[in-house]
């Protein structure tokens, strides 16, 4: 099996976990096994539960990956949320140290998903964010992505460039805002944005 590739998708504009869902599809549709772990947005809600402040609704795209119906001839896609939804905004009144828990905890679902060697892709949605927000340093994602499996394609996203991630990665796109229609007043769009 040829070497895996490490995948970096950063920018400010949107599209990057649009882009790594796009990725999970095809990599599905080619047969090979996707797990999906999301750092910092939050989990949906068990039932009888309500979102909490700061936490957003789950991305319809886990409704359709997650749907028990499985097709023939193509590759599964599992997903887990390891955040707690958004860092000190939209209303965020958890105590930061909870925030870090999740990402360090994140950390370790990663290598156990890793050391399965069960996926041919695994995403790691918003990671590159919890670094930003300084949940996890520099030096703990990197450790992380050296105990990738070499034939294990990995793929990460965020809104910042790291020097040691723009080295360890074979793949970088930059996505850039142009134009967001937030700025026009207009909020999330069920469907389009989650």
């Amino acid at each position: 099996m040829p070497k895996g590739l490490n995948i970096y998708y950063y920018g400010k504009g949107k599209g990057k976990t649009t882009a790594v869902m796009g990725l999970a599809a095809r990599a599905a549709g080619a047969c090979l096994d996707v797990f999906i772990l999301q750092f910092v947005k939050a989990r949906a809600p068990k039932k009888g539960e309500r979102l909490l402040s700061g936490e957003w609704p789950l991305s319809n795209e886990f409704k359709y990956f997650n749907a028990k119906e499985k097709q023939k001839n193509i590759g599964k896609i599992q997903s887990k949320q390891v955040g707690l939804g958004f860092v000190g905004i939209l209303g965020d009144k958890k105590q930061r140290i909870k925030h870090v828990q999740a990402a360090k905890q994140g950390l370790k679902e990663a290598e156990k998903i890793f050391k399965s060697k069960k996926y041919q892709l695994v995403i790691l949605d918003e990671l590159v964010s919890a670094l930003e927000l300084k949940l996890l340093t520099e030096k703990e994602v990197l450790a992380l992505i050296s105990k990738k499996p070499k034939e294990m394609h990995l793929a990460y996203t965020g809104h910042d460039s790291f020097k040691g991630l723009l080295a360890v990665s074979d793949l970088v796109s930059e996505i850039k805002m142009i134009k967001h229609p937030y700025y026009q007043g207009i909020m999330a769009i069920r469907g389009i944005d989650f």
